[in-house]
């Protein structure tokens, strides 16, 4: 019964009602001036097919234009409704106005060395090209002198964290998904506290939605009280034009402008299983140290600006040249960002690059396989021209329906060559790729439409760093522990459960 009542004076819950009995009472309103006049009723079917031209022609991913269409023209004035609450895959024009003004300041900082680009090239041109595209159409430049360690789990991660944060002099800055109360987070907060009290500054930036249902709705003050500075990332509102499409679903961690750290890890006690929630929880992550770290920097201040709407001298955060000299020029590390301000699929694009480009294999993590015929185009190709091509999945889902969804694709993929596995310890929420034993990428993005087409995502590309064989052997480590998925496992599911999967694949897109 506690339970009930906290969850019926939750705010999520009463922002949830609120937006519905607002969108019902709109939606009877439209009803019943339907019903007086059939000109009225037929201006809203035109206006219904209006709009679904319109939606054809936006700059939009195929199958998103395709699902919102269906609704559309099935449910003319439901259809209406939800498209202009809903239907919006980029941040509102005065949003995108500010976060524009931010990026022209931080764009021109993030340069990139010529030379660096070169000596690439002449050791591998078709690696070069995929950093040249993260470099000329995401803006991020590729860099040497930067060390990586990749983590197979958040219990071996975060020990790592803690320890790095403890030498920090200057700044901590982390955006997070989730925070969620708990061992992980006390304990962060408590060193934060330590640093803060030795003059670090210290700036949490953290995702309103994805932190509503885990911490107090006041928990920012009690931190600003103890010194650290915070910013929610866009407000979760109890009104109708309410826009929750986009999210901030990156992981970054950035001490001293030294040293960073990002991945599938967010701050709460299942990714360093702590508690058990779908079995044991599987993640990754990844530590930079040296001059990548600067991308890293950048993408946090944008963001803070943009949402504290403010500017500041972004050269004072600068990695040291001491500290970037001293590191070894092992290999080449590119930190990028994806937003859905500019159009371009970056984070799509980094992974299709890598599965186009592969000649041995590629091996992948993922806790959603949700993926446009592009991509699953791409994976059928690699497969079929005898590359090893793997993806792990969950065993044990953290939502149903994504669950079946995820498994949707299994049987044409499987036909076509490509290995799935199920990881059979638990829940595996990690979004990783290894290649050739030469190429990595880790980072936030998931393999679904919400990852690729509408949140803020970020993660990092590397070529022959020490992350990469390490993110292979932990790859080869998971997949002993997988089952892997045959075709009868596909046919022979039940035909209620097909026809679910039939039309979720359809509304995939929007889920």
């Amino acid at each position: 019964m506690k339970k009930i009542v906290k969850v019926l004076i939750s705010r999520l819950f009463i922002t949830v009602l609120l937006i519905l009995l607002q969108f019902g009472y709109l939606f009877y309103l439209l009803l019943e001036v339907g019903k007086m006049s059939t000109y009225i009723n037929l201006i809203l079917n035109i206006l219904a097919f209006i709009v679904a031209l319109f939606v054809v022609n936006r700059r939009m991913n195929p199958a998103y234009r395709l699902a919102w269409v269906f609704i559309i023209l099935m449910f003319p004035l439901l259809g209406l409704l939800l498209y202009v609450v809903f239907g919006r895959p980029e941040l509102t024009r005065k949003a995108r106005e500010k976060m524009n003004r931010v990026n022209e300041e931080v764009e021109p900082l993030l340069t990139e060395d010529r030379a660096c680009r070169e000596r690439l090239a002449e050791e591998d041109p078709v690696a070069a090209g995929q950093s040249a595209y993260i470099s000329d159409w995401a803006h991020f430049p590729v860099y040497e002198h930067t060390a990586t360690n990749y983590y197979p789990s958040g219990e071996e991660m975060f020990p790592v964290m803690l320890e790095e944060i403890r030498k920090a002099k200057k700044f901590v800055f982390l955006e997070y998904f989730i925070l969620d109360d708990g061992k992980m987070f006390r304990e962060l907060i408590q060193l934060l506290k330590e640093k803060v009290a030795e003059g670090v500054e210290v700036r949490l930036i953290y995702d309103d939605v994805g932190c509503i249902t885990t911490l107090p709705n006041n928990f920012y003050k009690e931190l600003q009280k103890i010194g650290i500075k915070c910013a929610a990332f866009n407000p979760l509102r109890a009104r109708l034009a309410v826009i929750m499409n986009n999210r901030d679903h990156r992981k970054i961690l950035v001490i001293d402008g030294n040293v960073a750290f990002t991945g599938g890890i967010n701050i709460a006690d299942e990714y360093i299983n702590e508690i058990e929630r779908f079995g044991y929880w599987k993640d990754t992550g990844i530590r930079m140290k040296g001059a990548a770290v600067w991308s890293f920097t950048g993408m946090f201040l944008e963001m803070w600006n943009y949402i504290i709407n403010s500017t500041e001298d972004y050269e004072k955060f600068r990695p040291d040249a001491d500290y970037v000299a001293k590191i070894p020029s092992v290999g080449y590390v590119q930190p990028y960002s994806d937003t859905p301000l500019d159009h371009e699929n970056t984070g799509e694009n980094v992974y299709m690059n890598i599965i186009n480009s592969a000649q041995k294999y590629v091996y992948i993590f993922t806790p959603y396989l949700i993926i446009d015929h592009e991509m699953l185009v791409s994976l059928q190709n690699a497969a079929k021209r005898g590359v090893d091509v793997r993806i792990v999945t969950p065993g044990i889902p953290d939502k149903k329906f994504v669950y079946l969804l995820t498994q949707a694709d299994y049987g044409v993929l499987i036909e076509s060559g490509v290995k799935i596995y199920q990881y059979t310890p638990g829940f595996i929420h990690a979004k990783s790729f290894v290649c050739d034993d030469k190429i990595a990428t880790v980072g936030s993005i998931n393999l679904d439409y919400r990852s690729m087409y509408l949140h803020f995502e970020c993660g990092v590309w590397c070529y022959k760093t020490e992350a990469v064989l390490q993110l292979k052997e932990d790859a080869l480590a998971v997949i002993g522990q997988s089952q892997q998925i045959d075709l009868e496992f596909c046919k022979h599911r039940f035909v209620g459960v097909r026809m679910i999967q039939t039309c979720l694949r359809l509304l995939a897109p929007l889920l």
